[in-house]
């Protein structure tokens, strides 16, 4: 409907402009035809009657999770002498180990209270070894529950068990009552069909960055001056936004809409999901963890703690005052770090699935944005993204507590690294795009986000039943954004500390017994 009165007013327009608009309409449309085909042609095999031209994902029952605790046929460990190789479904067989390196270290991880061994498929882990290297003697149930669609899960449940549970189990961190009381919630959560998307309303959202995008491209090229030129900027700097917000949450998503839909992160976003999950998924696991966490690695432009004196820079002293500045590259970071990654994944032997086609995604983004709008306006409207992307991204936990060490309670971790944001008026909750539920997006990054507002009850709730330390911390949008600029600034004037620990580069943790 919005799109259709936008065409309706261009008819309207006199010839020139008549025809810069129609042409925006129609490029648009096209762009967005090529993600619907690339979707379809991408989507797993299976009932077509699923797809996104349908929205038949909508109906129904909510699809069934796997049960937590569940027990599945899962593999003895290899025999001495032997050890397991595996693929990428988690299929397994034995093999002989080396004759002079020996057999493989053990990858020991524990998932709903079970031991498996991982040094088998760690290199066929789809979303990289550095992963499952860092949970190497330690719980990982959070995490594959949180980030793993139901056919992961099932995969997990094959997969070979260690030999020395009894021994691991001693040397593994107990889990703690706050994180058994999380499970049951998550559980009932999953039984009430909290991840069962409304299709009409992603539809709205997904027609509404359309309609912003051909606005802001029709007043770009069309004539009438420079405040015409500033509200197309203006708003193609707010579509590219909602752009990185739409493929935010369908990257995460599990279910098979969400996995059709990940073309919009290389298409609309030009970002590739790629590059986005291998970084992004770490801060969601170990949030605000000195080192590991790159989110907070923001050095040698910005600090968010005082550095030791040999990794300090001049430009700590005026962060907090130039502080737009580095806020306005995040996007053209991102999309840097999204070509170098492809680059070098698509010089592989063996190519992650789906590298390819983002790379022509990728492709047909810029050709699209090169095409529609003109060549001076292309870095003030992604500048202006960036910083307002990254005001909303920066807030939420950098003003928070910091974890010098591996924190093992996973919801303790991200009560006390996260915080909501309280936003009131429609268009902050559009601009937000959902950002501002932050403690109920880490918690359940997986679920759908339209979900979070009727969520952050419960979880305040839960907070409060079961003591979590600071509770559920929310605190005004306008607040919010003064703490973390007070932060840069207290940051700014502190002296250096020879005791602070690099921001990045920390070692994997690794306790596997030999």
């Amino acid at each position: 409907t919005i799109l259709v009165r936008i065409l309706s007013a261009a008819v309207a327009m006199p010839r020139n402009g008549r025809r810069a608009a129609l042409a925006s309409v129609a490029v648009t449309g096209v762009w967005i035809g090529l993600g619907a085909a690339w979707a379809v042609t991408t989507a797993p095999r299976g009932n077509l009657q699923d797809s996104i031209l349908t929205g038949a994902a909508s109906r129904g029952r909510p699809r069934t999770l796997v049960p937590r605790l569940q027990q599945g046929p899962s593999l003895p460990p290899a025999p001495d002498g032997q050890q397991y190789s595996c693929d990428e479904e988690a299929e397994c067989v034995v093999e002989d180990c080396d004759a002079v390196k020996g057999c493989r270290s053990s990858l020991d991880v524990r998932i709903d209270g079970s031991w498996y061994d991982l040094s088998g498929w760690r290199k066929a882990h789809p979303a990289g070894e550095h992963w499952i290297d860092y949970y190497d003697g330690r719980d990982a149930t959070e995490v594959m529950h949180a980030f793993h669609s139901d056919k992961a899960r099932k995969m997990m449940l094959r997969l070979p068990r260690s030999r020395n549970a009894e021994e691991l189990e001693l040397n593994c961190a107990p889990t703690t009552p706050l994180t058994e009381k999380f499970r049951k919630l998550r559980s009932r959560l999953e039984e009430e069909g909290w991840w069962k998307r409304d299709i009409a309303l992603e539809v709205r959202q997904f027609l509404v960055w359309a309609a912003v995008t051909a606005g802001g491209v029709f007043c770009v090229r069309t004539a009438g001056g420079w405040p015409k030129v500033t509200a197309g900027v203006v708003m193609l700097a707010l579509a590219n936004t909602q752009a990185g917000w739409l493929a935010h949450d369908y990257i995460h998503g599990i279910d098979k809409f969400s996995n059709r839909m990940r073309f919009v992160g290389p298409l609309f976003a030009g970002m590739s999901p790629l590059w986005w999950s291998d970084k992004h998924n770490k801060h969601h696991a170990l949030t605000n963890e000195i080192g590991v966490d790159e989110d907070i690695a923001t050095d040698p432009f910005l600090f968010i703690r005082p550095p030791a004196p040999e990794r300090d820079s001049w430009m700590r002293r005026l962060q907090h005052v130039l502080l737009p500045l580095p806020f306005s590259m995040l996007f053209f970071i991102w999309r840097i770090d999204s070509i170098k990654v492809l680059w070098t994944e698509l010089r592989k032997k063996r190519p992650r699935k789906d590298a390819a086609a983002e790379a022509l995604m990728l492709a047909i983004h810029w050709t699209a944005v090169f095409s529609l709008v003109p060549l001076k306006l292309v870095p003030a409207y992604i500048l202006l993204s960036g910083l307002i992307t990254a005001i909303i991204t920066t807030a939420t936990h950098q003003s928070e507590e910091l974890f010098e060490e591996f924190n093992p309670d996973f919801v303790d971790n991200q009560f006390r690294s996260t915080r909501d944001a309280s936003v009131r008026n429609p268009f902050s909750k559009w601009v937000w795009g959902g950002m501002q539920y932050q403690l109920e997006h880490h918690l359940f990054p997986s679920m759908p986000r339209s979900k979070y507002p009727a969520l952050q009850p419960i979880l305040k709730k839960f907070a409060e039943v079961n003591r979590v330390p600071g509770g559920h911390r929310i605190t005004g949008q306008l607040q919010l954004l003064k703490q973390n600029w007070d932060l840069y600034a207290k940051v700014a004037t502190a002296d250096p500390d020879p005791s602070a620990p690099a921001m990045r580069g920390r070692g994997h943790h690794v306790t596997a017994l030999a």
